[in-house]
């Protein structure tokens, strides 16, 4: 394997209208960086043509392989799975990111460039000192800077953003939390992760955001909270985990 065998994880849900706009964006990043491939998740929460244009673009195109999962119970199942088929694909690093241009595909190269220099874990952060704006609702951004400041107070952390879905992993840790029973079943696996994996050599480097919706259901903030707890309570009884 060499430092580019790399892959890129995206769950694709009800993406057709912005499909087009996505993958030409990503594919100008891959001819750009000369490698990766990219694993494109489809389950049945998808009702319009999304899983239809990813088999065609697989065929097409041998960089993108379309993953059909009916399986799924829900995002993190898609996430993880994306893993997995990227991990049987023998790729020494691996990174995930949302579909719909949330997050910015150019930033690709500065993700693997931290990876080949050595970090086992790499965190995209949008409330880095530096760092100002983004396209988002205020709503989603107190929710996600609010998870951040709790995250860290329980659990011990001092990340900038512990809910950000754009990150990538060596395959060692990739392979450690694939396997990994995780508690999470919406996006706060994302800050469970970094809490599990807060032991590896990890760095935050800053992305750009666009939030496409600023609404987070309930079931997921209550899991979040479940999780949360869970987590803090093993480690105020000196039983705290990590991977």
């Amino acid at each position: 394997m060499t430092s580019l065998d790399w892959a890129l994880v995206v769950p694709m849900a009800n993406e057709e209208a912005e499909f087009q706009e996505f993958i030409a964006v990503v594919s100008k990043t891959l001819t750009q960086i000369g490698s990766g491939k990219v694993y494109l998740v489809v389950d049945n929460v998808s009702r319009d043509r999304t899983l239809e244009l990813c088999r065609e673009l697989s065929a097409a195109d041998p960089r993108f392989v379309a993953v059909w999962a009916p399986e799924n119970r829900n995002v993190v199942d898609a996430y993880l799975r994306g893993y997995r088929e990227a991990l049987k694909g023998g790729h020494a690093f691996v990174i995930e990111m949302d579909a719909g241009l949330s997050h910015d595909p150019a930033a690709l190269p500065v993700f693997l460039q931290h990876l080949s220099a050595g970090y086992e874990c790499v965190f995209g952060s949008r409330f880095l000192p530096e760092q100002s704006g983004g396209e988002w609702q205020a709503q989603r951004k107190f929710l996600s800077q609010g998870g951040t400041f709790l995250a860290n107070l329980l659990l011990g952390t001092k990340l900038y953003d512990m809910t950000s879905g754009y990150q990538g992993f060596s395959r060692a840790v990739a392979e450690r939390f694939a396997a990994y029973p995780l508690r999470s079943r919406a996006h706060f696996y994302q800050t469970e992760l970094r809490y599990l994996v807060r032991r590896y050599r990890a760095i935050e480097t800053p992305i750009t955001y666009r939030a496409p919706s600023p609404s987070v259901s309930r079931k997921a903030i209550v899991n979040s909270f479940e999780v949360l707890f869970h987590y803090f309570w093993l480690r105020v009884t000196a039983r705290s985990v990590s991977l």
